[in-house]
């Protein structure tokens, strides 16, 4: 019984000792293997491959949802390390994304999103992927692996919902058609462009900064350990964009939260989610009452001129101005914004040199333009005139650049608009219906469809609302057929009218009137018009600063903002009795000169006179689809007959 015993535990001795010496990698969590494939690829492969998927609720026939679980592998197996990577996915099944791993989505927007059209994936945390020489093959550093969990439309099992194509979206690479891998998987090799040179030369250590319409530098001034400062500053690049009361947003990925700020603040003060979360039972000693906000996504606003010299929140320069960035075509002075915040890290981020930008970025205005936003690219760092006067420049520790830009979102309305008039037709014809977009409740009350009744012009003085009487009155004095129901309003909250002031031998004039028909002021307000001959015999503007702006290479711009002091449109306001008079709209006003000495050959009257683009405060607006209706002919033929018929009865007389 003792040698059996003996025995036993021999055995389970030896089991014990073969079970040690398994491969230690069997335990570990390592880099999945790359594809065969991937052995013949000496660029940057990419393989996008489907894991899985299940049926969804609820059940539609038409439109069935679909569960699905890819994986996106991008491995560097080119001789130069990969920074900044970006993958553009062809997806094509009106994809609704929930979750990403290792990667954000390039254009800023936070999961879960629609991604149907396609999308760009950008590395986060990693986003530099090292060559297999510098790392002795170590795939932990040449590559990563996204998984992607989401909901596609459609694609019932056995088929595999593959997006149509999956690409490097880095500068300098050239990618072929993928290639199937059986029915789940597809891949492609993508190489270096020997055609692309870049047009800037920096330190290999960071990538080139990047011009956009709009940049936000995300600069580290000081770090410790727990926590650091960043200075955050957004510039305005583009010569007729511009923000007024901006609000920028942005996440924190590693449980982040601001603790003080000087130069703007968050929109919403709240500390709840650190002293119900893992920041709380972490800095159990710190006072959360002096938290500024613990938001995963904060909004930030800036401040007023009134606190610019505040001790507390004030005394950045730049910063405090009610959120306001003019174009440098306006005032290079405003055309950025500066603020700081300090920024409290949790573990196991609690080492100085552990610091990571907050990533998704998104800024927007009143009446502005649409911007999206790349994700944050680390940058040489950047160099701030010293504080102490001194003639030198102080470095901070490290930084990064959000580079956006101007986009029409797509279902998106203009935020203004144009009605043009002339003084050869004594009707208006005004902004489009529905120009700014239409509430979904319109019912019977107007119609979405029916195109814009022609206006008597002080019509235009007046609220959309109070025009009917106007319109059908005019409408029966020139004969006109009205749609029933009326057509809707444009729903602008600013609208600009064009009008063809006189024409002559050797020039013409045109006077634009600028409406505010919303409650909000706008002071250092702009307005721009492009007109593709007429531009260059611009001469002047008489109650306007206006010049001529060059935009691509191309002259045909002309750029126009209050004279000093007067450049302000007030909102609009009740009228002189409210319960009968309309309210009044901010308005002002100026006549335009051309000359034709420079303009050989234009037709003012024929569409040469009038705009073909029109912006206000950076905003496009939107332009009727057609001009006033010249009559000139007609009348011109009348008028000849006239005289040739005065002459024969003269004629007649004389013989008698």
């Amino acid at each position: 019984m003792a040698f059996n015993t003996h025995n036993l535990l021999l055995f389970f001795f030896k089991l014990l000792l073969f079970c040690s010496l398994l491969p230690f990698s069997l335990s570990q969590s390592v880099a999945e293997a790359p594809s065969p494939a991937a052995d013949s690829c000496n660029g940057i492969f990419l393989s996008y491959a489907y894991s899985s998927g299940t049926k969804l609720k609820p059940t539609d026939p038409s439109h069935q949802p679909y569960r699905f679980e890819s994986v996106l592998t991008v491995l560097n197996n080119g001789d130069e390390k990969l920074k900044s990577w970006r993958v553009s996915v062809g997806f094509q099944h009106d994809e609704y994304l929930v979750s990403a791993s290792n990667a954000v989505l390039a254009d800023g927007t936070s999961l879960p999103a629609n991604v149907g059209n396609g999308t760009v994936f950008a590395g986060y945390p990693m986003s530099d992927l090292d060559t297999a020489i510098d790392t002795a093959g170590d795939l932990t550093q040449m590559q990563v692996q996204v998984k992607l969990v989401g909901t596609q439309f459609g694609v019932a099992a056995p088929n595999v919902p593959l997006p149509e194509t999956i690409q490097l979206a880095n500068d300098g690479f050239v990618c072929p058609k993928p290639s199937l891998q059986g029915k789940s998987e597809m891949q492609v090799c993508c190489t270096k462009d020997p055609k692309f040179k870049a047009n800037v030369t920096v330190d290999d250590e960071f990538l080139p900064r990047q011009s956009g319409d709009l940049t936000i530098m995300y600069d580290v001034t000081r770090t410790y350990d727990s926590n650091y400062w960043a200075q955050v500053t957004i510039s305005n690049h583009n010569p007729l964009g511009r923000l007024d009361n901006w609000k920028l947003s942005f996440d924190w990925m590693r449980d982040e939260f601001i603790y003080s700020m000087k130069g703007a603040y968050p929109y919403v003060v709240d500390s709840t989610d650190c002293i119900f979360g893992p920041q709380g039972t972490y800095y159990g000693e710190l006072d959360f009452a002096n938290v500024l906000n613990c938001e995963r996504r904060p909004t930030i606003i800036d401040l007023p001129p009134t606190k610019a010299n505040d001790t507390t929140l004030g005394l950045i320069p730049k910063c405090c101005r009610n959120g306001t960035i003019l174009p440098t075509t306006m005032d290079p002075s405003k055309s950025s914004s500066v603020f700081q915040m300090q920024v409290f890290k949790m573990p196991p981020d609690l080492n100085r040199s552990e610091l990571s930008p907050p990533q998704n970025w998104q800024i927007n205005g009143t009446l502005n333009p649409d911007y999206k936003c790349g994700p944050p690219v680390r940058v040489s760092p950047s160099q701030n005139p010293d504080p102490s006067g001194l003639p030198s420049n102080t470095t901070v520790v490290a930084s990064w650049q959000v580079v956006c830009n101007i986009t029409q979102p797509k279902g998106g309305s203009p935020k203004c608009c144009v009605s043009f008039s002339s003084y050869y037709n004594d009707s208006v014809v005004p902004c489009r219906t529905c120009a700014c977009g239409c509430p979904s409740n319109t019912a019977n009350t107007c119609s979405t469809k029916a195109q814009a009744v022609l206006l008597p012009p002080e019509a235009l003085l007046v609220p959309f609302e109070n025009r009917t009487a106007l319109m059908k009155a005019w409408a029966d004095l020139k004969h006109i057929t009205v749609p029933n129901p009326m057509p809707c309003g444009d729903n602008c909250g600013v609208s600009i009218n064009w009008h063809l002031y006189t024409d002559y031998s050797r020039g013409w004039s045109a006077r634009v009137t600028i409406f505010n028909w919303d409650e909000t002021a706008f002071p250092d307000w702009f307005a721009a018009v492009q007109m593709d001959k007429a531009t260059p015999g611009f001469q002047k503007m008489y109650s306007f600063n206006g010049s001529t702006l060059e935009l691509n290479g191309v002259n045909n711009t002309i750029f126009m903002q209050g004279l000093p002091g007067l450049n302000y449109i007030v909102a609009e306001t009740d009228g002189a009795n409210p319960q009968k008079d309309p309210r009044v709209p901010g308005k002002q006003q100026t006549v335009v000169s051309f000359t034709k000495k420079n303009t050989p050959g234009i037709n003012v009257a024929a569409g040469d006179g009038f705009p073909t683009k029109v912006f206000f405060n950076g905003e496009e607006c939107s332009l009727p689809t057609a001009l006033p209706m010249n009559n000139s002919n007609r009348m011109g033929s009348t008028t000849v007959l006239s005289i040739l018929l005065a002459v024969l009865v003269f004629m007649l007389m004389q013989q008698q």
